[in-house]
């Protein structure tokens, strides 16, 4: 969740996260509400990881790698329960920037810039996914007059048949 602070300033990134944010939970789902709040709380805690840091991407921080795993996992969770196929792309845009920190570990030698940019670039690509996510969830209300936000599957494989145990 680190923040591509070269190209763009920080300022902006919070400033499209909370419109993010706003717009998810006024108008988003479930999934939409919990994928923001994962987004948004790993952004802060990065942020409050990374404050005062001077040379922020000159070595793996381990505060940002822990926040960046547990992310992922909870996108991982979420693409996994929701009703919707914008939660794979997030997790897969996670696992990349979480596999920075082990190609950063494997290879201290690469660039500060570009561990950065690995980090940080691909949580704008997930807010656009948020936003998108929410606006197809409105769609999907207007058209249908429901939404359903989580997977149902076809039950627990330990239940007899509907028809009575077979034979």
């Amino acid at each position: 969740m680190a923040c591509f602070r070269q190209a763009m300033p920080i300022w902006f990134y919070y400033t499209l996260l909370a419109l993010c944010c706003i717009f998810a939970f006024l108008k988003g789902g479930a999934p939409e509400r919990i994928g923001t709040a994962i987004l948004a709380i790993g952004s802060i805690l990065t942020l409050a990881t990374l404050w005062g840091r001077t040379n922020q991407y000159r070595s793996v921080a381990t505060g940002v790698i822990l926040i960046d795993v547990v992310c992922l996992l909870a996108f991982l969770v979420l693409a996994l329960r929701a009703e919707r196929y914008w939660p794979l792309w997030i997790t897969a845009l996670q696992f990349i920037g979480a596999a920075a920190h082990a190609v950063r570990l494997v290879d201290p030698a690469i660039i500060g810039r570009a561990y950065a940019f690995a980090l940080g670039f691909w949580s704008y690509p997930m807010l656009l996914l948020i936003a998108l996510g929410t606006y197809r969830h409105q769609q999907r209300l207007a058209r249908k007059g429901v939404d359903p936000s989580w997977s149902t599957f076809s039950g627990r494989s330990d239940r007899a048949p509907r028809d009575g145990p077979t034979a």
